[in-house]
């Protein structure tokens, strides 16, 4: 059972979204917070009982950027699935940079945000093809302050050509099995390649792989 904490400052969106988790066949929720301080304490409360956090971002006293980057500070910390009203923005764009393993709207279809909820315990990340390439133009216009400097570029010429191949089919927002037809090899081997990838990127996981590499210039958009 995939145990879960809901933190929105809406009780009407936490109660909702409380009714499709526990719909869920092997999702649950243990825990709900109205802000960001709420939730970071309630994670403290229950080390290692804690499996994903559904994290508004626009919340009053700590919002859920801040609150992601505390939880994650934190020993196993659990994953963070961010569950917004907004498209992509600067405040998601943190979210991600922070550690956050995905994020979604909150018009998201109750089977989608199960599966997603699914796919984040698991430790893929969770973001749709469109919302790939809206986060990709939130971080075009921060390039220019952060250069991709000696370590950056050592990094991306240890990537072999397919491994970037990879790379630039992850930041078209493709799964493995489609990057798998894209470039005509085994979905196993996709697979492989992408740890490569994140390993040799030194990020951790898909969605910080893609903005590492846009951010520093490095994937054409």
């Amino acid at each position: 059972m995939i145990r879960t904490v809901i933190v929105d400052d809406s009780e009407l969106f936490r109660a909702g979204l409380r009714m499709i988790v526990e719909s869920g066949s092997g999702t649950t929720v243990v825990g709900e917070a109205t802000n960001g301080i709420d939730a970071v304490s309630l994670v403290e409360s229950l080390p290692g009982e804690i499996d994903v956090v559904l994290m508004d971002i626009d919340m009053p006293g700590l919002n859920g950027v801040d609150a992601t980057a505390r939880i994650l500070d934190l020993d196993a910390p659990p994953k963070i699935l961010i569950v917004t009203t907004y498209a992509v923005d600067n405040l998601a764009y943190n979210a991600i940079m922070a550690g956050a393993s995905g994020f979604l709207l909150k018009d998201t279809p109750p089977d989608a945000l199960l599966s997603a909820i699914e796919a984040t315990h698991r430790g893929t990340a969770v973001v749709s093809p469109q919302m790939t390439r809206q986060l990709l133009c939130s971080v075009s216009p921060q390039r220019a302050a952060i250069p991709a400097d000696d370590s950056v570029r050592r990094r991306w010429e240890s990537l072999t050509d397919r491994e970037r191949d990879v790379l630039e089919a992850i930041a078209q927002g493709l799964n493995n099995s489609e990057i798998a037809d894209k470039l005509f090899i085994a979905e196993v081997t996709v697979k492989t390649h992408v740890g490569r990838v994140l390993r040799k990127l030194d990020v951790r996981d898909r969605i910080q792989c893609v903005v590492f590499a846009h951010t520093a210039g490095l994937v054409a958009d």
